[in-house]
This record gives structure tokens, sequence and C-alpha cells, in this order.
């Protein structure tokens, strides 16, 4: 059976999972009456929770005798990792564009990674079927980027077709409505090239993605280089540089078919598997017979840009709401991870209870963290810090630059180009898109991003989209001021009670709730003012039997504002961390007594 593997690229939210379920379909992958979900590649409960791919995975159809693997990559460039591995599977790259927003950085971020590979693209212009679209003017924007990125005339000459994967059509040109998504079909067999393999010689395989599997253990996929894969073969496993790791036997083969894995006896070179049987290899490693002693080359993964410490939760409220609470279970599971994410990268520190992780952005970081608090972790989270460089030239310090690309109402651009000035960003380029919106992109340190997000919903009414991708490394931009308000800190540890927390209402925002249990040293709210403030949550109304005006009114307070994860990573300062635990999440200072905090405060102003 004839051979075709693709990725499909497209931004966060443009219809890329969607595609795939419709090719999944059209394609007689499932049965008359099978019962689908939608999205049914999102198979992660986050993933569907948040409506973004997070893990690139691998599915398989059948369109007139030919195979096609179908590569569902991530839009988010802070699973880049994922990205980096995956494009060295397949021969061609379908790039997903919305009609009306066009591409976007996340889009941008990956289609570079894939044009440097050499990889043919197909342009899929999708969503044609909104009344804003604006086919033609996204077309001319995917030919300008495609040459920014430095494209070569083969792939500047790349075909487009024109969809709606919701409503599951394709069709050569705009003017038309299509019946199917046939022409897409069409159209990857037609221009993407058979892979690109040895038939015969040996087996050679490049491990490009690792998942632990209860029953057969340690699942390797990649695509087979050379040769043919059997059952119970013997296989080696080399390392990067050509070392051998270790001796092996196939025990179990997995080909995709549609959305399952299926075993099977043996498998053909250029087809994309998974190998069960070795208990050491991982990512980027060569898998292959003995008598190979050469690895396959593996692309490098862009470093981490961002950091921040894992430690144990050692609040007064620590192991009441989660079961994994030791500092070894937590680092046995950041190692478990680091395995299959290469962009992943961790460090012990002095503190035998805490561990610094660094990845590529916040997104990343907190997918990980929300992931080990639903396994039972409890963690204490410090603020994530960006990495710095030496320039090796010239000796100077650099720091990590994204790109932001952010649309708002015409009324908000003032105040957003004012914000991102005093966060060091710089402004690139300024046009109307119509309907009263204007587009801005700007260059800004990465550390200057860093907890912005809220205070740009709240400058825009909600109404502004930031989309942002990392750009790479610039020379230090000078200081950015931090968080401008101070916090009130619980003085007494028990329950919070209504009556105080009405009287603290005016000090600023609170994040707590009546009932709630609060502990010395915690965060319960925001202060107005730029000092912190310790407050007492405890203190109830006085009981007289004396009656006076007003001294009866009952107590309404304010809805608290209930911070979720990656708002509250952003949102404490340097000397403060968020306790997360399976059903909590909570801000508190470093140093719960105010002594030490005193103490600690002193000794930093004295450095």
């Amino acid at each position: 059976m004839q051979l075709r593997n693709i990725a499909i690229i497209a931004h966060v939210d443009h219809g890329k999972t969607t595609l795939v379920d419709g090719l999944l379909k059209q394609s007689g992958t499932f049965h008359a009456h099978q019962q689908v979900a939608e999205r049914a590649m999102d198979s992660n409960d986050l993933e569907r929770e948040r409506g973004i791919t997070i893990l690139a995975k691998c599915t398989s159809v059948v369109w007139n005798g030919t195979r096609i693997n179908i590569v569902d990559t991530p839009g988010h460039a802070d699973f880049g990792g994922e990205v980096e591995r995956i494009l060295s599977m397949v021969d061609g790259v379908c790039v997903l564009v919305d009609a009306a927003e066009g591409p976007l950085p996340q889009t941008k971020f990956v289609v570079g990674k894939a044009l440097r590979l050499g990889l043919k693209p197909i342009v899929v212009i999708n969503k044609v079927d909104r009344p804003d679209q604006r086919a033609m003017e996204v077309h001319n924007e995917i030919f300008d980027l495609f040459a920014a990125l430095e494209a070569s005339d083969e792939q500047l000459d790349f075909p487009t077709i024109y969809a709606s994967a919701k409503q599951g059509w394709a069709c050569d040109t705009i003017d038309t409505r299509g019946e199917d998504l046939a022409p897409l079909f069409e159209l990857i067999v037609r221009h993407v090239p058979a892979p690109s393999v040895e038939e015969g010689g040996a087996f050679r395989m490049l491990a490009t993605t690792l998942e632990n599997n209860p029953y057969l253990g340690r699942l390797l996929t990649g695509r087979i280089e050379g040769g043919t894969a059997k059952v119970n073969m013997p296989i080696r496993a080399l390392s990067r540089d050509g070392k051998l790791i270790e001796n092996a036997r196939i025990s179990k083969i997995l080909a995709f078919r549609g959305l399952e894995r299926v075993p099977v006896e043996e498998a053909q070179a250029g087809d994309i598997i998974a190998l069960a049987g070795l208990t050491e290899a991982t990512v980027a490693d060569t898998i292959a017979e003995p008598s190979v002693t050469t690895a396959i080359a593996a692309q490098p993964i862009d470093p981490p840009t961002l950091a921040m410490t894992f430690g144990v939760n050692d609040s007064p409220l620590a192991g009441q709401e989660g079961d994994k609470v030791t500092s070894r279970m937590i680092w046995d599971r950041l190692q478990r991870e680091c395995e299959g994410n290469v962009a992943l990268r961790i460090n012990e520190t002095e503190d035998n209870t805490t561990f610094e992780v660094a990845g590529r952005g916040e997104l990343q970081l907190g997918v990980l963290i929300e992931t080990m608090r639903r396994e039972g972790f409890e963690l204490s989270i410090g603020r994530p810090r960006v990495l710095f460089r030496e320039n090796p030239e010239t000796g100077k310090r650099t720091e990590p630059i994204e790109e932001a690309v952010i649309d708002v109402d015409d009324e908000y651009t003032g105040v957003v180009v004012e914000k991102l000035a005093i966060r060091k960003g710089e402004l690139t380029e300024m046009r109307p898109t119509g309907g009263g919106k204007t587009r801005m992109v700007f260059r800004v340190p990465s550390r200057g991003l860093i907890g912005y997000h809220n205070e740009f919903l709240t400058d825009t009414r909600g109404t502004g989209v930031m989309n942002r991708v990392y750009a790479g490394y610039e020379p230090y931009r000078g200081d950015i001021p931090g968080r401008r308000t101070g916090t009130m800190i619980s003085a007494e540890q028990g329950v919070a009670v209504a009556y105080a927390l009405w009287n603290l209402e005016d000090r600023g925002p609170l994040f707590v709730s009546p009932g709630d249990k609060v502990y010395r040293g915690m965060i319960l709210g925001e202060h107005n003012k730029g000092a912190d403030l310790d407050v007492n949550p405890l203190k109830g109304k006085q009981l007289t039997n004396m009656r006076a005006s007003g001294k009866d009114d009952a107590v309404l307070l304010t809805p608290p504002t209930r911070m979720t994860l990656e708002p509250a990573m952003t949102y404490i300062a340097a000397d403060e961390m968020v306790e997360v635990t399976p059903s909590s999440i909570r801000l508190r200072k470093r140093w719960l007594d105010p002594n030490e905090r005193k103490k600690h405060a002193r000794q930093s102003q004295a450095a």
C-alpha cells in the first residue's frame, strides 16, 4: 500500500482537530453507527477542557488505496518541543489558517521549523463560511509569511484549498461550496511525496515520542527509516552521539489504524509505528538492528526560556487534601515527565525539598502542575523567572524576547501601547483590520509579559486578543517595574469570618470567602496601597444586648476573586508562593512568620 505522512499545523482554535475529525469520518475509518466524540484526537482531559492540543498524536486513514498517516501537532509554542520532534516523521505539512484571523504567531513558529526541514506545504484556508472571512487577503498574507521565513521557490509555489472543517467540505476555489473533503485527500496524495526511506537494508527508526503503558512498558513512536521491523527481532538503542544504551528485543509492534493502535507482526520502511520492549531508550534515540553503529541525526530542541521552583508544601494545611507530598515523590514524577518531554529541564537546588523546572512558557509549566495536582500531588510553586544568557561575542547579558500580536478595539490602543512601553515593549507594526479593530505587533521581553494577561483583559474590557510566541534572545532591556499593589496577609490561623472580611473589603479585593481555612502568612487579598498589611480574618462581631441603628445590618460581601493556576503563578511576587493541592489553590508568603519576613527584607535591602 502506498504511504503518505503529513503533519497538520495551525494556530490555537483555527480548527485543526475538527478537520482531522472530518478526515477520519469521510475516509470510512468509523463504522456507520459508531459513536465518536467531537474533537476525537484531543484525548487528554486537559486538552478537552481547554480546547487546545497539548500532545502530538498520530492517526491514519486510507483513501483510494493510499494510507495517509496524519500527525496532529500542538498549536501553542509552549509545546514546541513536541513539534520539533515529530516533524522528522513526515514528508509534508498541511498549514491550516483561519479565513478571518489570518496567520498568527503560533502558526509562524511551527511553519518556520517545517520550511527549514524542506517539507512541502499545503495551505488550507479554513472557516470560509464565516461572514467576516477575507480568504484572498489571508492567502496573500500566507505568501508573505512564507517569503519572510525564507521558503524555497518550490515551497512558495504551494497549492491552496478552501474549506469549512466544521461543515466537512473543501474546494479548490473560493467561489464554490464543496460537498466533502475529497479535494483535500486528492491534493495530499498528489502533492506530498512518498517517504524517502530505504526499503531494504537494516531496520532503523528515530524515536520521537515516548509514553509509559501499564501493560507494555515503554512505547516509543517513530517512522521506520529503513528495513523492516518484526516482532521478537533483536534491536539496540543508540544515543545521539552513537553510544550504546541497551540491547533488547521487540515485544510488540503497534500500527496506527484510525484512532486505534493495532498490533501487527511486521512493519515496513516509511510507516509510523510504536515499539515496546525497551526499558531505557528515550526520545531522540535511534532504535536499530544490532549491525547498525551510527545514530540517525535528530533535530535540535530549542532550550528552555523560563524557570520556576517546585517544592514540598510546608504550609500548616499540608497533607490534608493530597496523598503525594514528599520531595522524593515530586522528584520521581518530574524525572518521568522529563523523559518524554524533551523541552523540560529539571535541576536540584541547595534545598533538598525544592527543585528548579525550566520550560518554554507559563502554559507548559501550568499544564504540568495541573496534571500533577490531579494525580494527588501537593506543591509549593515559586514565581516564574526568565533564563538570561551571556552573549559569547560581547559578553553582555541577553534575555528572551517574545513577539506579541494584539487585536483590540480602536479605543483601547492607547492604554495597551502605554502599558507595554512600561514593560519595555517595542511597537513594530500597527494597522486597522476593519470593524473598528486594530492589530498591533510588539517585541516584548518575556519577563515583561509575566502577569500582564489579566491586566490586558481588564484594560480592554475583555475584548482584546493577545497571541505571543518566542522570537529569540536579544540584549537586556533594563529594569521593569513589578506589581504596584501590596497584599493583605493573615495574622491568625483558623476559619475566615464574614464580619472580619466585610471590614477588610475597603482595603482591596479579597481572594477568600467566609468559611475558608486560613493560616498565618496566607495571602487573603490585594492591598490597594503598595505595602503589605497583616490583618485578622477571624475577628467576629461583638455580641451585646445593646440595640442601635445600623448595628444589625446584614453583612453583604462582594464575591471574592478566585484565581486559577496560571493567573496565580504570574500574580505572585518574588517573596510569595502558590500552594497547589488537588482541591485548592492558595497564595502565601514564602516566610510565614512576620519576623522572618522582616529579617529577609532587611537582608535583601542591604544586598
